[in-house]
């Protein structure tokens, strides 16, 4: 029977980004006594992530920024820019982020899970390829999808739902036709990226497709956009592997943004999607841990998420059972 995997490791409580900053290690304490007090725990295979290498690491990051990254946690606390420092134990928790992202492809690429959630921080769809900045060190999401491409996948798909625009992920992919990358997200806000004629650069164009929001948008906005455009040039795409950035900031008590989604919003995203990687992607999908700041909001919509994860391995092995 197919099942979900749960990646997450106690490193990343010990990243400190500073006294009131808003990406605290409760998001991640919020998270996993969520899931862990459900129903849910039972049905995941929970695993610890392991450590990134800097080899991984520079798929898509410059030898130059890891060493940055490395010395600011060595004389820490240090700001790398005006949004995002760094603790002593930033350097262990970064590797572990973008190492349980790897972990988690690598047991859903080998058929041990169906698809998974990794909860980790730092986040890293913000990071650029010498540049850590807005919260994130290293872009996760982005080395899982070049391993995954080193590892003889055509096409990867990452689908980014969080309310900041993951311009560090875009930039790096824009002129790669073979990693599509899909972004909805409020729009003007942080970091300024992500209009809609952003469409790729190259080979690239046209492998990346922004959705952006205004301000205020709710359920029914959001819904639209992921179901009339996003979806369609998905589907256009035929992705062999999907990864998901989910931050869940869009949500209407999220405390950095003016966007008013409800759970529902990410509840019927996560099946339309999973529904999507079923029909092209052997159901192969794993999202991780980007945005979230209110505490109530983030852990009520990972659970959410987690649920429809959980929900589609179960259907999906039965499914493909059922197959001559």
């Amino acid at each position: 029977m197919s099942v979900t995997g749960f990646v997450s490791h106690r490193a990343c409580l010990a990243h400190e980004p500073g006294r009131g900053h808003p990406e605290r290690p409760d998001r991640l304490r919020a998270v996993c006594e969520r899931l862990e007090g459900s129903g849910l725990w039972s049905e995941l295979d929970a695993r610890e992530a392991r450590a990134a290498t800097e080899e991984e690491l520079a798929l898509v990051h410059s030898p130059l920024h890891v060493e940055r990254v490395r010395r600011a946690c060595a004389r820490a606390p240090a700001a790398l820019d005006g949004d995002t420092a760094v603790s002593r134990d930033s350097w262990e928790a970064g590797l572990r982020a973008a190492g349980g992202l790897l972990e988690a492809c690598e047991r859903v690429l080998s058929g041990a899970w169906q698809n998974a959630f990794v909860a980790v921080r730092p986040p890293g769809h913000h990071a650029e390829h010498d540049r850590a900045m807005g919260f994130c060190l290293f872009n996760n999401v982005a080395v899982a999808a070049a391993a995954l491409r080193a590892q003889g996948l055509a096409r990867v798909a990452i689908l980014d739902w969080d309310v900041h625009h993951g311009n560090g992920t875009q930039h790096l992919f824009e002129r790669d036709p073979s990693v599509f990358y899909g972004s909805l997200h409020e729009w003007p806000l942080y970091p300024g990226t992500g209009a809609a004629d952003e469409r790729g650069l190259g080979e690239g164009e046209g492998a990346t497709r922004n959705c952006p929001q205004p301000a205020g948008a709710s359920d029914a906005e959001w819904l639209r956009a992921f179901e009339d455009e996003l979806l369609p040039e998905l589907e256009a795409f035929r992705p062999e592997f999907v990864l998901v950035s989910a931050g869940f900031d869009a949500h209407r008590l999220d405390p950095l943004a003016s966007t008013n989604l409800s759970a529902h919003a990410y509840r019927e995203m996560s099946a339309r999607l999973l529904e999507l990687a079923e029909r092209h992607a052997r159901g192969r999908l794993v999202s991780v841990l980007e945005g979230g700041y209110h505490l109530g909001a983030l852990a009520e919509c990972v659970e959410v998420h987690v649920g429809a994860l959980a929900a589609a391995a179960s259907s999906g092995s039965e499914l493909r059972g059922a197959r001559p």
